[in-house]
This record gives C-alpha cells, structure tokens and sequence, in this order.
C-alpha cells in the first residue's frame, strides 16, 4: 500500500476505470486477490466466540467529508475492501454521502448512496434522496434499512470520517457543517435497535475516525454493542486496513467481536508502519458489558473530586490541572493547534493518585478490565486504551457542548462547571450530599458564559524577576500565587532594534521548577530549536517522563499547518513526526498526517511586531523559505549574537496568563549576559 499522498493521485488517475474495478465479480476477485492473501492476522488471543458458518453483516456509514472530495481517502479504503473475496455469509452494507466530490464514477455527490458488497463483488442498492451524513434521522434510515433488508447472526457497524472526541462527536457533513454528537448517535441505533445490555443488537462498533475511543462514547454505546474499536489520538489519513481485518473476519466468520476488535488494531498498527505514520497512533477494543463498573468509578472519581473542589477551589483545581497537562492528551490542545480538550483517563488517574486517593486506583482498575485490547505508538506509550473530557483552555461553549451529552458522569460535569464558571451547579450539591438530581442533565448559566472565575493572574502580570548568584534568573512563587497556575513556561523573544522588530519566538516548559518551594529559574543556554538551520516558532503540546511533543506552525508547500515535532530524553534528540491541520471550527481533527519529503518548501512563521510603532498585539509573519532535502534535521543550534527577552508564562487551569517582567539576555561570541528590568 502507499501512502495517502500517493494513493490520491492513483486514485485520480484511475478515477474512469474504478466503476469496472468495483463491480467485478466473485471469480474475478478470488482470481486475482486470493493468492496474494495472509493469515497472519487470524491467530488471535481470543477464543472463537461463535459457528463457521455463522453469518456476518458489517455496516460502513462513510461519511466522505474533505477527505474525500481533497483525497480520495474513502475511495482508497473501499479499493482496500475489494481486494477481499468474501464468503456468502459475510456481507457488507455501504452508506456513502456527506462530500461535495467523490473520486470515483461510482458514487454520487448529490444523493445518498446505499451499496452491498458481499461474494458476488459490488451491487448498487439505492440511490436515496439526498440527506445529511450528520443527522440521527439519516443515521436511523440506514440502520433501519440494514434491519428491514438483512438477516444475519451478528451485525457490526464502522463510522468513516472525522472525529472530535466526546463534544465534537463524529461524521462532519461537508455540505451542512453538521456532526453527529453522541445523543444522536444513541437517539439513532435505540430508535431502531433497543439497547439490551444482556445481549447487544451489534458485535461491534467502531470509529475509523479521530479521537472516540472516549469513556464518554463507550458509555453512548452500552447495550448496543458488546465491543467497541475506536482510538484516543488522530488517526493518520491511512486509517483502518480493510483488506487485513474484513479477510480476516471472511476468512473465520466464528469469531467474535474481542478477536475481530484485536484483527482491527493489529492490521490498522501494520499499516501505520507501512506509511510510516505509526509513532503516536493508538486504537483499543472496549468490553462495553464492562461500563457500569467503569461508570460507577468514573462517577466517584468526580465526586471525589468535587469534595475536595468545595473544600479548596483554586487549591485543588491548580494542582489537578498540573497533573492534567502531565497526563498524555490527545489532539493537540495548544493556542495554535487549537484544543480537542481530551486526556488519557488511564493516566490522568495515575497522575492525581495523591491528590484523589480514595478513588483513583479504582478508576485505573476499571479501565484495564474495560480496555480487553490496544495498541500505540512509541509517542503515546502511555495510552490506557480510554480518554476523557478535560477543559484544557476553559472554553465555556466547548463544555455546554459536552455538558449536554447525557452519556458524560454528572460529577465529571459538575467539576468542570465549577471550574469554568466558577461556582457549583445545583446538582452538584445533591450530588455532594448522597442524593440522585435524577437526571444526567446539568444546570447552566443563562447567559452560557462565566460571570466570575476563581483564577485572576492580574496580580502576577509585570511580576519581579531576580537574579541568583549563578547569574540565572528567577521568580520567586508564594503559596496562594501558586494555588491560581496549572503550569509555568518561559516565552522567548527577538529583539532587532536595528529593524525595529520584536520576533516572537514561541514557549517552552525548559526551566527548573521547584514547586515544592516556589522557585522558578530560567535555563536559558543561547540555543533555540531550528529546522535546517532555521529558528522555529513551537509550543509545547504535551510533557511526559520520557518525551515532550511539540507543535511548529509552517507553511508547507504553501499550506498553513503545525509540524509535529517529538523530543526525547533517552537520546537527547528531537524526531519529526509529520505535518497536520489544527483542530477546525468544528472541532474534529485532521487526519492527514504529512510526512516531509525531498523537495517540500517550507515556511517558517512566526509572531512578530514592531518595536517604534503602536502594535497592540503580535501577528503571524512568514521569516524564513526553504526546500526540504534528503533527511530534514530538527535540533537545538545556537541563536547567535543579539538581544533576546525572556518572561515566566503564569498559565491559570482556564489557559489565561501572565507575563513577569522581562529578562534580557544579550548574547555575544557564545558569551550571555543577563540584564533584569529595573523596578
């Protein structure tokens, strides 16, 4: 297979011709394709759940969006299906719609498209009245007309498209903007298949899609399904191998939905590898019988956690957002990357093991029993399989969205309504108290913003720096200034008096921090990180044990995106992962993974101002153009002679910050010398 760059272009030059390829026949696809399979994916750790001659129907609700009208993404993954030569009793179900374009002479932009694909190769069903990929209602048709038309003894069911998590909710129509958020997806399957948690109408459900493999999701899905496949991060454009798992499952229709999750995982994880898209990927299979265990932890997770909300606010909420920026999270959640607000459950649980004893190692223990199956990549080797909402920049509209979701734990909704708004719902205090509120609905403000806010950082804006006898520069924290911040980073500027510009070079958490006595150092060394040589703006996205992600915004081949940049302290290096779109408007994520190549121009942008003139704010500038070439090296390198200004981020639980006042580095012949700002 090659990568999705390449298959696009296949895909166009073979635009006339896929009609004829689709609608081969059975002989011709066992002729052709049978030799050349493997069985390399049908020893299983699981036991055959069911007969040999069972049978199988598998819906696939592809939802094209830009990734096929851009790509050709979802025509390459239906070629990847008509490599299989099924048997007749494993057949699968297409829905197509929700692109202004598709990439074949098949389907159709303008009309709902209903295909089988079984032994017999490729049928058009019905062409339907055009309708919207993102509505329950069109959702409902297709499973009813799955019911209505087909019998089988085990049905599963896969989403293709974006994906944003457990607000953003998956299959974001290109035409309309409308997604399916997790109260339409439920709303759609019990208006057709009532939930039976002792025996599931669906095997299986999964998500070719970015960022559902969510407690959230699961949570939508019990009783519907008795597994569940879906990943934590952005999926690459590659997404799930159709040929590997749907041969597999032709192949030995006795097994069941744990093997075929494990088929799913393991043939998705080659094909990363094969694309070279495999670093920080992660997909897991969910036991979904085990949601009412992982539900009442989860639960009192919350209300742990709210208690000790009540007692302390800005106590609490500093240090559980401290440990939420250790725990791995998904999606990016940065200024410039835009935030899916989703973290590893898993790992948030073990960070705040100190600070939420009573509960934390029970909600860890659900979680493994829950995730039966996983796999990652080395820069998410601390995926537990399930992640959770977690405001990481304390948008108010982003967690109505979520609050909303009746499947979310009312404790979870309540903590975080304290934490963006600034006071305790209603519920909560039922909650609190031992009682039900009854209802998974939470109380919002009528206005839908917050009116108060328990952090303010106006005190620590301008703060005094010092220098230590070592010539370093520092800041020194007291307890309550410490109680308003879930992080601390350093800002590094350029400052050209000459031109009359100030370069605004990005943030980093490299400093020596001692929260234990509240002293904060700088560990400026006259070194930033350059791509070929060339300065780059970066912010951190994640800071773990082992690595730190960062994002680089760049114009790639005239495209505006975020260079994904791994560094790790085994070997002191950084590693470039790929290039990718930040979160949309819409919230979903990117799935187009793009790997640097020969030849590829670059752009780097950076933030930048004047210094005579009245600027009130830093713009985006494009400073440096340059082609890719063989290997493209990221490292740290020397700045070089000139003056530089350093500050102490202060970043509250909400993302709002303060400066301190400026450091002034001036570097001359690998010689620093530091300047503190007067009073």
């Amino acid at each position: 297979m090659m990568g999705i760059e390449g298959r696009n272009i296949f895909g166009r030059l073979l635009k006339s011709l896929l009609f004829l390829f689709f609608t081969m026949t059975a002989f011709l696809i066992s002729g052709c394709f049978e030799d050349e399979s493997s069985d390399k994916f049908i020893t299983s750790k699981f036991a055959n759940a069911y007969g040999a001659e069972d049978s199988w129907l598998v819906y696939w609700y592809v939802c094209g969006t830009d990734l096929e009208t851009g790509l050709g993404a979802a025509t390459m993954d239906m070629e990847e299906l008509f490599e299989v030569g099924l048997p007749s009793n494993v057949k699968v179900l297409i829905q197509t719609g929700g692109a202004q374009e598709w990439q074949n002479d098949t389907m159709e932009a303008h009309a709902i498209g209903r295909y089988l694909y079984d032994a017999d190769g490729l049928h058009e069903l019905a062409q339907v009245e055009d309708a919207d990929m993102g509505s329950p209602e069109t959702l409902a048709d297709f499973l009813q007309y799955g019911k209505d038309n087909f019998t089988a003894d085990h049905r599963a069911f896969v989403f293709w498209d974006h994906g944003g998590g457990s607000a953003a909710g998956v299959c974001l129509d290109e035409r309309t903007g409308n997604s399916l958020k997790l109260n339409d997806i439920r709303q759609a399957f019990t208006a057709v298949h009532p939930a039976v948690p002792e025996n599931p109408p669906f095997e299986l459900i999964g998500f070719d899609a970015c960022l559902m493999a969510t407690y959230d999701v699961a949570n939508t899905l019990h009783g519907l399904g008795r597994y569940m496949v879906a990943s934590e991060e952005i999926e690459p454009g590659n997404g799930w191998e159709y040929t590997g798992w749907v041969r597999t499952l032709g192949k030995n229709p006795a097994m069941g939905g744990a093997a075929l999750g494990q088929v799913i995982c393991d043939s998705y994880m080659e094909g990363c590898v094969e694309y070279g898209t495999e670093d920080a990927v992660t997909l897991s299979v969910i036991d979904l019988a085990q949601m009412p265990a992982l539900r009442s932890a989860y639960e009192n997770f919350g209300l742990e956690a709210l208690r000790h909300a009540r007692e302390n606010p800005r106590g609490f909420f500093s240090s559980f957002g401290r440990e939420a920026r250790q725990a791995e999270n998904y999606g990016g959640n940065t200024r410039d990357q835009g935030f899916a607000n989703m973290v590893d459950l898993g790992d948030l649980a073990k960070e705040t093991a100190n600070l939420l004893p009573d509960t934390s190692r029970s909600l860890i223990g659900s979680i493994e029993h829950a995730v039966i199956y996983k796999v990652h990549g080395d820069y998410r080797e601390k995926s537990s399989g399930i992640s959770g909402f977690y405001s990481y920049n304390g948008d108010a509209e982003n967690f109505a969205i979520y609050a909303a979701q009746d499947a979310a734990p009312l404790s979870i909704k309540c903590l975080y309504h304290y934490l963006i708004y600034g006071e305790m719902p209603p519920e909560a205090g039922t909650l609190l108290s031992g009682g039900s509120p009854g209802s998974p609905a939470l109380s919002l403000p009528s206005s839908g913003h917050p009116s108060q806010s328990i952090f303010s950082v106006a005190s620590l804006e301008d703060l005094v720096v010092d220098v230590d006898g070592d010539g370093n520069s520092f800041v020194r924290l007291s307890e309550e200034q410490m109680e308003l911040l879930a992080s601390i980073h350093c800002q590094l500027i350029y400052i050209d008096d000459e031109d009359d510009v100030i370069l605004y070079l990005g943030s980093d958490a490299d400093i020596d921090a001692d929260w234990e006595r509240g002293i904060f150092k700088d560990n400026f060394r006259g070194v930033w990180p350059m791509l070929d040589g060339h300065p780059v703006y970066i912010e951190i996205t994640a800071e773990g044990d082992d690595y730190n992600i960062y994002s680089v915004p760049i114009k790639l081949n005239g495209m505006e995106c975020n260079l994904q940049v791994a560094y790790t302290y085994g070997d002191g290096k950084y590693h470039i992962l790929g290039a990718r779109k930040g979160i949309g408007d819409s919230g979903m994520g990117d799935r187009n993974l793009i790997k640097l190549k020969r030849g590829d121009t670059i752009t780097t942008i950076h933030y930048g101002m004047t210094i005579s003139g009245d600027d009130e704010d830093f713009t985006a500038v494009d400073v440096d153009t340059f082609t890719v070439g063989d290997a493209p090296v990221f490292q740290e390198e020397e700045l070089g002679n000139g003056v530089y200004g350093y500050c102490f981020e202060f970043v509250t639980p909400l993302d709002d910050s303060a400066m301190s006042r400026m450091v002034q580095f001036t570097l001359e012949n690998g010689k620093i010398t530091t300047t503190i700002e007067e009073i």
